[in-house]
């Protein structure tokens, strides 16, 4: 089903969506009708997300959660491991694991900011895995949006199924249970979105069309599963994780409607806006989803990507300027090299340019840029992305001491040559 955010309506079985009303005395079939709600009752109508669910069975049918210890590499904020450094931060790809690790056991923490409790803020893991889950897993805590890097997922959902191959995201809501399956090994990133949840970014004078499209978005019709067996269910609840264990599949939505779910977008379909005369735009034209605040048009997380485009500015230095920004950028690259750095951003690594922290073009290429002919140029075969946040993202003890940490970073901005001026 296409589009952002629509009102959907979808029935796995013919009849099972309840016609006129959301809570009939007796639900088609006996399904037990239950609301997600991903706002509050009261948020204006605009805000307003919430899905009705007709399912086997309620989901308040569940025995006690008891906390669990059993995954080592998923933290929440805030991070309390000391005094967050100012310097720039760059790591080399995850290695893919050798033996058997599923979603949830792969899972590692780069940083994040905020404080779970407040809801507010983001976090930025990374996963490698290689098995699908059995099992099923819940976020209590925030929205998480999926980027794979390699490898494709198939997402099971309770509403419904997404196959999300490496350049599409996947959003699954605050709540909403899944279990992950692979084909083979697979790595990605992950931002757990701690505050209001994404939406599409204004256009402004840009118009009514442009940037990610809302028709291109698509959300997974009903499916379900009738299978009476143990399943566990581990939940992140406040920074902690609790599991318990069902006598059945949680995957057992027949019917829903709403504008409640989960989603897929495909990244090659953004519509790139750029320059046709001079100058780098700033990275904010290239925002595909964005978690606003209470301040207006500051965010708090922004995703950014910067796709395959035509660089056509005259007179201009073209790949991203020298800049210290009062937002903090956590990036990542999916595939190619970014245009700012000819060498040491892999694809599957990741680095992190905090708050008024000067970082833009390595030193190779800015002697490329400004010795380049400038004649129509396309950026081709590349895709990254940027976590952009309006507070400092604050790193775990595991990046700070993980191996894939460069310790020469910054090596690839010295030497600069200094400007000589007329005498």
């Amino acid at each position: 089903m296409t589009g952002f955010s629509n009102q959907f309506s979808t029935e796995a079985v013919p009849g099972a969506l309840p016609v006129g009303c959301n809570s009939p005395q007796q639900v088609p079939f006996g399904l037990y009708a239950e609301q997600l709600s991903g706002t509050a009752f009261t948020a204006p109508r605009s805000e307003n997300k919430r899905s009705w669910l007709y399912r086997l069975r309620p989901t308040a049918s569940h025995p006690k959660f008891v906390e669990y210890t059993g995954l080592s590499g998923l933290s929440s904020s805030p991070f309390d491991q000391g005094p967050t450094s100012p310097n720039r931060l760059r790591w080399d790809p995850v290695p893919l694991p050798v033996g058997e690790v599923d979603f949830l056991e792969g899972l590692r923490t780069y940083a994040g900011n905020g404080n779970v409790a407040e809801g507010v803020g983001m976090v930025a893991h990374i996963y490698a895995c290689n098995k699908s889950m059995s099992r099923v897993f819940m976020n209590s805590d925030g929205e998480l949006l999926i980027v794979p890097q390699e490898g494709r997922l198939r997402i099971v959902t309770e509403l419904g199924v997404l196959d999300v191959p490496p350049l599409y995201i996947a959003v699954i809501p605050r709540g909403v249970r899944f279990r992950v399956e692979v084909d083979g090994p697979s790595r990605g990133y992950v931002c757990e979105n701690y505050g209001a949840m994404f939406r599409l970014p204004e256009l402004g004078p840009i118009g009514s069309n442009g940037l990610a499209n809302p028709r291109d978005f698509e959300t997974p019709v009903a499916w379900f599963e009738d299978r009476d067996e143990r399943t566990e269910l581990i939940q992140k609840f406040q920074g902690s994780l609790w599991t318990t264990t069902l006598g059945h599949s949680p995957f057992d939505v027949v019917a829903w409607h709403g504008n409640l779910g989960p989603y897929r977008y495909d990244l090659t379909r953004f519509n790139t806006i750029n320059t046709v005369s001079y100058d780098h735009p700033d990275p904010s034209i290239f925002t595909v989803l964005t978690s606003p605040t209470d301040t207006p048009g500051t965010a708090n997380v922004d995703f950014v990507i910067f796709p395959p485009r035509w660089m056509v500015a005259e007179d201009t230095f073209r790949p991203p300027w020298f800049h210290r920004n009062i937002m903090s950028e956590f990036m990542g690259l999916i595939c190619g090299q970014y245009d700012a750095k000819e060498g040491g951003f892999a694809p599957g690594g990741a680095s992190l340019h905090n708050q008024m922290n000067s970082h833009g073009p390595d030193r190779a290429s800015y002697e490329k840029a400004i010795a380049a002919k400038l004649e129509p140029h396309k950026i081709k075969d590349t895709m990254a992305f940027m976590f952009e946040s309006r507070s400092v993202i604050r790193s775990t003890g595991w990046a700070m001491t993980s191996p894939t940490l460069q310790p020469h970073y910054d090596d690839c901005w010295a030497d600069f040559r200094k400007a000589v001026l007329p005498s």
